[in-house]
């Protein structure tokens, strides 16, 4: 052995005439990571490398599923509240390592099993070469957190792969699989997983015997890239256009500062070019959306964590229902069926069932364009959804989703039918988006085995399920909900029951904002315009557009009789207004804006001006409002209310409130949810901005635990 440690060793080959192993396995986890202590372990492993006069040549293995995946990210929270020269000391420190490993006097090639990723990724790049399994993947999804490579990941990258291929691989963050990675010069070889080792023997094997150049392949990440100036500069300005279109550089400065650096150092020597790396990266750590970001990636974690406890004691679900297809109840049924779980589809018309059907083939067919999918698999994802007009089956189905009309009567009588015909152990649970659970079950004999399982539209694309625990529902059912949602690839948030339960009880105080500002005369394609520039993917008009006005009115109805204080406004609202005028948005081809079907088959908006000429009829004249005060008055509405729903018990805690934002209604990541937003903008201070508009309503006034916070010095996070 000529190195042991906790997490990684290096020994020599048997049968191999000097190769040796450096092998990572962390010991008591379940992945690898560049976490501090296998950082001091990596770095003595790097002096018994120096020290040993045996080794002629050395490969890189893991003991885990994953490769290697990354740096820890929960130490980066400590990290990144350093100085920018501390930040800067410690990667210099880190990469002397890499350094030493990378000028080794022997060639070394990584073995990549599963996910290399981030920190693992930039291990591979310190070999020579890199040799990977079919079911290997490797990226740089650094940029997702807020930050960029930062172990020498932006200066290898671009003399490995080519300039273009490492901006779009880093700006990206995207994980490439095997073909992909060989195809743009990742990886040098895909193997079987099961001589994967011994691959990569061979090829060590190849360099020691002459038959492969390896010095030459370490001096070209040891010296500048290979490009002429005038082609260095056609690189970077044909990427930086397609970068900076999808990643705003002030919502994601990293992606900036990455681009930045690989532009500055590509023409330096490895040494010169990782201080430019360090200097930009401890720029990018230090700004509020690497702490929104890294935040956001540790939210996910305790979501998924609570969701994994909730699901404890959940009975096994063979087969599920849905009541009610088309659009919603077909995009249920696909998402069902492509997870692998049968499910039959019913309503009371064949038209609705045809439609819901040619919902689900057309998502998959969408995947078999896009080679994600054999037409043969479609077939058989297809023919798991069986769509009928009675309820001969439903004896034997484990949970049946209700997905009818949003109108409680309807609910209550088709709730109550579905459960004399089902199973007694039968889980029922209505995809209401509004209708408190509670009520709905007044209807139900077994009220325990009833839940709201609310699943978000395009049901395929939105991860968040809202799974609402109602006065009387079981924590069996609960569990056996929460692990539909789970087997279904959702992420579940258990909620308490109220009218609107989390998400839209949230987004009814912004829409009731947006419609006091156009009210006052703002216009509300200025008020878009600030919200999307905020970080939102569609401002309030729009956002109510695709979910339609009907929609909206119906749902501002229940949640003013819910909460009438601050949610039933005393004038009528351009919403409203609109309805009333038959305008209901994309699904007739005119809300705030009108609608025409573009190429693609998709809605595409425009500007209109007859929607001007309606909203004067409930216009107090014309106002200019600044963009700061559309963002805080919009922003205190929709945050106020997440904070009360934390007060009222209906979430358990800031992390799911602030994921249930961003994976339920697009608020923005690099913000990182409601409740970090007010921690950045200071509580203190954001109590005060509350103070200043409280005269617009009780919706602005800062709610109890604001206040006790703000007095206290806490903050969520």
């Amino acid at each position: 052995m000529i190195y042991q440690g906790k997490n990684l060793s290096v020994a020599l080959i048997d049968g191999t005439d000097g190769i040796a192993k450096l092998h990572f396995d962390a010991a008591d986890e379940s992945v690898n990571k560049f976490d501090a202590a296998t950082n001091a372990e990596f770095k003595e492993a790097v002096t018994a490398l120096e020290n040993s006069s045996q080794i002629k040549g050395l490969i890189v293995t893991s003991g885990k599923k994953v490769f290697i995946a990354g740096a820890d990210i929960t130490e980066f929270v400590g990290y990144f509240q350093k100085p920018t020269s501390e930040l800067e000391a410690w990667l210099l420190e880190i990469n002397s390592t890499f350094n030493r490993f990378e000028d080794l006097p022997f060639p070394k090639v990584a073995a990549i099993n599963g996910a290399a990723l981030g920190g693992g990724c930039e291990m591979t790049l310190v070999c020579e070469y890199r040799v990977m399994g079919q079911s290997g993947q490797i990226g740089l999804p650094e940029t997702k957190l807020g930050i960029f490579p930062g172990f020498g990941g932006s200066v290898r990258t671009p003399r490995v792969i080519g300039i273009d291929n490492a901006l779009e691989a880093i700006a990206t963050g995207k994980a490439h699989k095997p073909a992909d990675a060989l195809k743009i010069g990742f990886v040098d070889a895909v193997v079987a997983d099961d001589v994967l080792e011994s691959a990569a023997i061979d090829l060590v094997q190849k360099c020691i015997a002459g038959e492969i150049d390896w010095q030459a392949k370490r001096a070209e990440k040891l010296n500048p890239v290979r490009l002429s100036q005038l082609e260095q500069a056609m690189a970077f300005t044909s990427a930086k256009g397609v970068i900076f279109a999808k990643a705003n550089p002030k919502q994601y400065p990293a992606v900036a500062l990455a681009v930045e650096a690989i532009e500055k150092h590509v023409n330096l020597k490895r040494d010169d070019a990782i201080k430019i790396e360090a200097k930009n990266f401890a720029a990018a750590a230090v700004t509020p959306q690497a702490a929104a970001l890294v935040g956001l990636f540790l939210n996910d974690q305790v979501v998924k964590k609570l969701a994994k406890k909730a699901s404890q004691g959940a009975s096994d679900i063979k087969e599920a229902a849905v009541l009610g297809a088309g659009i919603m109840g077909g995009g249920i049924a696909y998402q069902a069926a492509s997870k692998g779980l049968p499910i039959i589809m019913k309503d009371i018309k064949s038209e609705q069932l045809e439609l819901g059907m040619n919902e689900a083939s057309k998502l998959l067919g969408k995947e078999v364009e896009r080679g994600k999918l054999t037409p043969a698999k479609m077939g058989e994802t297809l023919s798991r959804i069986r769509p009928t007009l009675n309820y001969g089956d439903f004896g034997n189905t484990d949970i049946v989703i209700e997905a009818v009309v949003e109108n409680p009567a309807v609910k209550k009588s088709v709730l109550a039918e579905v459960e004399a015909l089902a199973k007694d152990d039968a889980i029922i649970a209505s995809n209401t988006s509004t209708i408190s659970i509670t009520e709905l079950a007044t209807a139900l004999k077994r009220p325990e085995n009833f839940v709201g399982m609310h699943f978000f539209n395009p049901v395929h694309r939105m991860p968040l399920v809202e799974v609402i625990r109602g006065e009387k529902s079981s924590d069996a059912a609960i569990a056996t909900t929460v692990a539909l949602a789970q087997k279904m690839g959702k992420v579940p948030v258990v909620v308490n029951d109220c009218p609107g339960f989390l998400v839209n009880r949230v987004l009814f105080p912004y829409f009731g904002a947006f419609d006091l500002l156009v009210k006052e005369g703002v216009d509300f394609a200025a008020i878009d315009k600030t919200m999307e520039k905020f970080g939102w993917p569609m401002g309030p008009a729009y956002l109510i557009d695709v979910v339609g006005l009907d929609t909206g009115v119906h749902g501002a109805a229940v949640m003013a009789q819910g909460f009438p204080d601050r949610m039933k406004p005393d004038f009528k609202g351009s919403i409203e207004h609109l309805f009333e005028q038959n305008r209901l948005g994309q699904k007739n081809g005119a809300g705030f804006y009108k609608y025409e079907i573009d190429k693609k088959g998709k809605p595409e908006k425009s500007a209109d001006v007859a929607t001007y000429e309606l909203l004067k009829a409930v216009q107090d004249g014309t106002k200019e409002a600044s963009e700061q005060e559309i963002i805080d008055r919009m922003m205190l509405a929709f945050c106020n209310e997440t904070v009360r729903c934390l007060e009222d018990g209906i979430v358990g805690t800031p992390a799911e409130a602030d994921m249930a934002m961003i994976m339920g209604v697009g608020f923005p990541p690099f913000r990182g949810g409601a409740c970090r937003y007010i921690d950045q903008v200071g509580v203190s201070e954001f109590v005060a901005l509350c103070d200043k508009y409280a005269y617009l309503g009780k919706a602005y006034e800062a709610p109890a635990l604001l206040r006790k916070m703000a007095s206290e010095g806490k903050t969520f996070y």
